[in-house]
């Protein structure tokens, strides 16, 4: 007897092959089982769909299925609860249900046969696979009132919660009670704890291993090995690992008793995938905390403007938020002592009043000459990396333009190349200009591999309270690209070897620095005037969570008679943002926020999407896109849809490829998800004909974080 199987694959959506392909098994599987078939010339992964699919073949069909060519079975199946997931993102973002469910899988399990999977599990059951349980709270600290405040809230309503509390109020330590309280509640629950970035999950990782064991905790990022991964994802679908740390891929970790989701730093644009499925691992985290009966907590000190208004509370005009809001305006008090730990005192330096061309003003420099006299650490951010972000000739004009991108190369001195962010393309530096010959090309502007030399010069003469001469460690993308470069970075900046940190962006959040209390922030002004109108709040946020890096450890600041600073030097001292920032009023600046955007009827009043192509040429892109609108104008819900002509990217040319993209608007979430799907097999039909000549890829990216 035959068995008729509908099996998702990896068919990417522009390919048109539909979610679901049948297949022949000559017995029954499971929906869930994971099973390896042919598709073309090629043997690839793929997962068994729904129960209802595994029936016999009627007699004329047999003949055209091709069968399977192994299951997996040596791997319990993947849960209801999974595939629904998986479903429900693909529907969600316009993807194809296979794209979506092969990418959650580790990728080497797409690659070993039944043999090598079942070595694997055996190797792994010899050397105790088996749940491991949470080790004992052993010392840990008393919670503050504001922390057991909000952990008996988690315990005793259903949530989502949106934990805001400010930067060092303890967030970490009400996520490690929640996860050891239910770990001790119920002996087979599992915990999901989601940061942003790879960067921040070692820290965490150590926390909660210190806390928990070593046995009970997994990580999931893609910074991980292939076998690394398999291992993990392995642990969580048996249950072995009781909690999964990881970035924005864990959200789909296969853990079939979740009962707890943290979604730290849950403002962070980090969450939303900008490859592939375009998803928002905080949005699917609710939703899946929902379907699956598992709290969520997201955590912020600068919560999203979505989350803040979805944990609105009610008022005379307007219904409660769906997310209960749990607040911790306070920061830990120092250990031992009665003083409570204070928010550091923003200063703004006016720039239009200092000498042209001054990099770092006489009082900031002043200001770090007398944290490094007191043997204190000092944080310099500035997000842009490299030595400086153009070369230039001031004869000709030439510019160190990327001949396959609209941007620039960035000059990176320390390899004396120059190098596009956005391909990759790279070359040497050359000795005189490409346009008139002339020896004298200068950098323009300034990244932190230039801001390091210009301290270092700066401080040249400065001695530390040993004698010892100043020093000074970069820490971005570049400095840290080798294997295990940021964890002894970290490490000398923790042990207080370093004493004045430049860096992006990388050591602006998340990072628990206890000798730090001085942070600057230089040249942040491009935000408060950009065409995204979500660069405010990114830009708000992204200071907030540098001011917190300075004096999180309030015994270490009262020992040293010291206070926590952050400087911003700006053009525009007067901007409202910096007023709020200085308060440390959140609340104000999205309350201003928020009004705006409901004035101009804009997301999380409104819902947008971008539907996106890429060609050979400008032209090309955007002919196809317009043609795609006006084919959707018959679609009955573009009467409850705004389109927008289609425009270029801001950096529209990447890698020889043109880039346009056409803004879609709903004030229905359901009217702009019907219409979406009514476009998609518009653009499969054009990307067939003669509109699609020249296109290379299209796509649509819901609830996009850039526009």
């Amino acid at each position: 007897m035959t068995w008729r199987l509908e099996i998702a694959l990896q068919t990417p959506a522009h390919s048109a092959l539909g979610d679901l392909l049948s297949y022949a098994s000559p017995e029954p599987l499971a929906a869930g089982t994971l099973v390896r078939v042919p598709l073309g010339r090629r043997e690839v992964l793929g997962v068994v769909w729904s129960a209802e699919a595994a029936a016999p073949a009627p007699e004329a069909e047999r003949v055209a299925l091709r069968e399977i060519a192994a299951a997996l079975e040596a791997l319990p199946p993947v849960s209801a609860a999974w595939r629904e997931l998986v479903g429900f993102a693909a529907r969600y973002y316009q993807r194809s249900l296979g794209e979506v469910a092969l990418a959650a899988l580790p990728p080497q399990l797409r690659d070993l046969s039944t043999v090598q999977l079942a070595r694997r599990l055996k190797r792994r059951a010899a050397e105790g696979d088996t749940a491991a349980a949470p080790a004992g709270r052993g010392d840990v600290p008393t919670p503050t009132a504001e922390q057991a405040q909000a952990l008996e809230r988690i315990a005793a309503e259903p949530g989502p919660f949106l934990l805001f509390g400010s930067t060092g109020s303890g967030k970490t330590e009400v996520y490690l009670r929640a996860v050891a309280d239910l770990l001790e509640g119920d002996p087979q629950a599992q915990a999901m704890v989601m940061v942003p970035e790879i960067n921040l999950t070692p820290q965490l990782e150590a926390r909660f291993a210190e806390r928990f064991g070593a046995g009970a905790v997994v990580s999931m990022h893609s910074g991980m090995t292939n076998p690394q991964r398999l291992a993990s994802w392995l642990a969580a679908h048996h249950g072995t690992a009781r909690i999964v740390l990881g970035t924005r891929m864990a959200v789909f970790a296969s853990m079939p008793r979740l009962r707890l989701i943290v979604v730290d730093e849950e403002h962070d644009p980090s969450y939303k995938q900008q490859e592939g499925a375009r998803y928002s691992a905080r949005d699917l985290a609710v939703w899946r905390g929902r379907r699956e009966e598992a709290k969520v907590i997201l955590g912020s000190a600068t919560p999203s403007l979505e989350s803040w208004h979805q944990s609105r509370p009610a008022t005379a005009g307007e219904a409660a938020g769906r997310y209960t809001r749990l607040e911790m305006p306070s920061r830990i008090r120092a250990q031992g002592g009665d003083a409570e730990g204070a928010l550091p005192a923003v200063k703004l330096v006016d720039m239009n009043l200092q000498p042209a061309k001054t990099v770092l003003s006489a009082a900031l420099l002043d200001a770090i000459g007398q944290r490094v006299a007191r043997g204190e650490q000092s944080m310099v951010f500035l997000n842009r990396r490299g030595y400086a972000p153009v070369l230039g000739c001031g004869d000709c004009g030439w510019k160190s333009e990327c001949p396959h991108c609209s941007a620039y190369r960035v000059f990176h001195k320390i390899d004396r190349s120059l190098r596009c962010h956005h391909c990759g393309f790279a070359e040497r530096v050359p000795r005189a200009c490409p346009g008139c010959g002339n020896l004298d090309i200068a950098p323009i502007g300034r990244g932190t591999e230039r801001l390091e030399e210009h301290l270092a010069e700066l401080f040249a003469d400065v001695k530390r309270p040993d004698g010892k001469a100043v020093r000074i460690a970069r820490i971005d993308a570049d400095s840290t690209r080798k294997q295990g470069a940021l964890q002894e970075q970290l490490a000398a900046v923790h042990s207080g070897e370093v004493d004045i940190l430049v860096g992006t962006q990388m050591i602006a959040k998340g990072h628990d620095f206890r000798r730090i209390t001085l942070v600057a922030a230089l040249n942040p002004d491009g935000a408060l005037f950009s065409s995204d109108f979500r660069a405010p709040e990114r830009l708000f946020s992204l200071l907030m969570q540098a001011a917190g890096r300075a004096g999180r450890d309030a015994a270490y600041v009262a020992a040293q008679g010291s206070a926590a600073q952050m400087w911003i030097q700006t053009h525009h001292p007067q901007h409202p943002l910096f007023g709020a920032l200085r308060r440390h009023d959140y609340p104000a600046f999205a309350a201003q926020e928020l009004d705006e955007r409901r004035a101009a009827g804009m997301p999380p009043f409104a819902f947008q999407a971008l539907l996106r192509a890429d060609a050979r040429t400008q032209e090309v892109a955007q002919a196809f896109l317009q043609a795609a609108a006006e084919r959707a104008a018959s679609l009955p819900e573009a009467a409850q849809v705004s389109g927008f002509p289609a425009v270029p990217l801001t950096i529209q040319r990447v890698a020889n490829v043109e880039r346009a993209q056409m803004l879609i608007e709903s004030g229905s979430r359901a009217a702009l998800q019907k219409y979406l799907a009514g476009c998609v097999p518009i653009l499969h039909e054009l990307r067939q004909g003669p509109a699609g000549k020249g296109v290379v890829r299209w796509l649509v990216d819901v609830d996009p974080q850039a526009i």
